[in-house]
């Protein structure tokens, strides 16, 4: 059984029809990177996987059940399995690296202090950041900010991380860094891994399976390696990262 399935989702925002009959089955244990163009439904997709936003139609169910016809404080106990890495991080700027990665157990659990400090401790080992604690978020770098705010994702011991264009603002080094990371979680935690990103590196780095969002339908579903021989030409461009003609003739002024 998936551990996270869409079956026939479809949303609208007024006219704008943003996922189509869309049907996508994630096993645990998984990384799974969706691409597309901006505005093709990949956050939109995010937020449905983790009950965010319910479907005009269609059903979604993680761990068997259903999770769209849930009561918002029904569905508590379920994003509690899910870690969320936001694109810029969200950390809070007021309070201290370690309180940041401690929030969600002082927030969800009767952990005590030195409960809650240990685990602190170990996350942000995890993560390579060992001695970052007392600092503030103001006094990292870019790339040191996603990596606190990878220990605070993975604070609550998640089935699931999210991942949301976690490389964004990065230089290359930096985005290898975070993809690394990604890798050795999913590994070392037993992890199922959902990336939303435009980095085709990284697509191909942390990828068992990547899915491709066009128009709100699933264009291309399948490993890195058949995604590279894919000869969908919509695929294909966004892929080796290449304007269609049609967007070229609109930049130039041609008929």
């Amino acid at each position: 059984m998936p551990l996270i399935e869409l079956r026939n989702v479809s949303k609208a925002f007024d006219r704008l029809v943003v996922l189509r009959n869309l049907t996508l089955s994630i096993e645990e244990g998984h990384s799974l990177v969706v691409i597309g163009a901006s505005g093709t439904g990949k956050s939109v997709l995010l937020k449905h996987i983790v009950g965010l936003l319910k479907p005009d139609e269609g059903e979604v169910y993680f761990d068997g059940q259903r999770i769209d016809t849930l009561r918002q404080r029904d569905l508590v106990p379920i994003r509690q399995q899910f870690g969320f890495l936001f694109q810029m991080g969200a950390l809070f700027d007021s309070l201290t690296v370690a309180d940041n990665v401690g929030f969600p157990l002082r927030e969800h659990t009767t952990k005590s202090s030195e409960e809650i400090d240990d685990i602190v401790r170990q996350k942000l080992r995890m993560v390579g950041l060992p001695d970052v604690g007392k600092k503030m978020p103001g006094q990292l770098s870019g790339g040191q900010r996603k990596r606190v705010a990878l220990a605070r994702a993975i604070a609550l011991g998640p089935r699931v991380i999210l991942y949301d264009e976690p490389t964004t603002g990065l230089d290359p080094i930096r985005s290898d860094v975070i993809n690394e990371l990604i890798v050795k979680l999913q590994k070392s935690l037993n992890v199922t891994s959902i990336t939303v990103t435009h980095d085709m590196q990284s697509a191909f780095k942390i990828a068992d399976r990547i899915v491709m969002l066009d128009d709100g339908k699933i264009v291309f579903d399948g490993t890195p390696k058949q995604i590279q021989e894919e000869s969908n030409p919509v695929v294909r461009r966004f892929v080796e990262g290449e304007a269609s003609e049609e967007e070229l003739n609109q930049i130039h002024g041609r008929p």
